[in-house]
């Protein structure tokens, strides 16, 4: 048995974070029921992001209504109870210090992350923006049904200034692009994550490669035409089950302290446009599109069809090495990369 149902949910956060984790929970057990082994939520589906916002900047200035929206924007996101720097695998293992009285560090959110893939079965890998020390990332967290956390994600390098992201987000650490492995029902899985943009830089995708991926996860918010083709390449370079789960919500989904300017006007004036029109996909490892992309629905439009499911077979990753390897049989001596804190060789499975 080498295949397994895999699923992307076009997701939106919902105005907190306990009701964004209600949502999640019900997602994941219809995606249960519909027998998913592996499901994919959208980037900073826990903790949100806020399209639109400014926080309160311009070139050389930044203003007091701005340090409102991030308070807002920091009290929601998650604390995982990692530090600033990351601790790796003391945090996985959870050999952290933890604060007397108290059972587990952080907020509970990757407790409850683990108990629901533990009820459900399910491998969940999870967007979350979430807090260390006074600082924000943009993290995906890989949920594992009976293991619990196997790593996290930091974004390596939020988007560029154009996007805001870097106003407000920190950038991660290259070791958290360390892939991990896992087994699910039998079949062997060796995942990572590029973190939206991140899968426009062609050095972070052939770290990826290079460890031998054979489930590529894209969490984003990108709702442009161009990000397909984007994802069957990824998946044609790598040949790797591509998964890539996109936020899509209106204007009037978005949390009110983000679309409110200083002023007391509103970013859109039409409530019922699409903020994010969403895009999510599943590819093959030969390029081959297997859903999607779906368009202007969600979680609470309509849940059934933001949950879109395929079962692949994961051997045909192994089948589609025969005439492309980029980390072997089609690499040469003379090219090579290297990333400072990242051991590239395949993790032991």
């Amino acid at each position: 048995m080498t295949k397994l149902k895999v699923a992307v949910s076009q997701s939106h956060s919902r105005q907190t974070l306990a009701n964004t984790l209600i949502a999640l929970k019900r997602t994941a057990l219809t995606a249960a029921s519909r027998g998913v082994n592996i499901l994919l939520f959208p980037e900073a589906y826990l903790g949100g992001y806020p399209r639109t916002a400014t926080f309160g900047t311009r070139f050389g200035f930044r203003e007091a209504h701005g340090r409102e929206q991030f308070l807002h924007y920091f009290n929601g996101a998650v604390d995982l109870g990692d530090t600033p720097a990351g601790a790796g695998d003391d945090w996985v293992d959870k050999k952290l210090p933890v604060a007397k009285g108290k059972q587990y560090r952080g907020d509970g959110t990757r407790e409850t992350l683990e108990k629901i893939a533990n009820e459900t079965g399910i491998l969940m890998i999870v967007g979350v923006i979430e807090r260390a020390g006074g600082s924000l990332y943009c993290s995906a967290l890989y949920v594992d049904p009976t293991r619990g956390v196997l790593g996290k994600r930091r974004k390596v390098m939020p988007t560029q200034w154009t996007g805001s992201e870097r106003l407000v987000w920190a950038q991660g650490s290259p070791s958290t692009l360390k892939a991990v492995t896992t087994e699910i029902n039998g079949v062997k899985l060796t995942l990572a994550a590029a973190i939206c943009w991140e899968n426009y830089m062609p050095l972070l995708r052939q770290s990826l490669y290079s460890q031998n991926v054979n489930l590529y996860l894209a969490p984003t918010v990108d709702s442009r035409e161009t990000w397909l083709p984007l994802m069957r390449t990824i998946a044609l370079e790598g040949r790797a089950v591509v998964l890539s789960a996109s936020q899509c919500g209106r204007y009037k989904e978005l949390p009110g302290w983000a679309t409110q300017a200083p002023e007391g006007d509103k970013v859109n004036s039409d409530p019922d446009a699409w903020a994010s029109g969403g895009g999510s996909c599943i590819i093959g490892p030969l390029g081959e599109v297997l859903a999607g992309p779906i368009w202007d629905v969600n979680d609470n439009s309509d849940p059934d069809s933001a949950l879109q499911i395929v079962e692949v077979d994961f051997e045909d990753c192994l089948r589609g090495r025969l005439d492309l390897d980029l980390a072997g049989s089609y690499s040469r001596n003379e090219f090579s990369l290297k990333v400072e804190g990242l051991d590239l060789n395949p993790p032991p499975i």
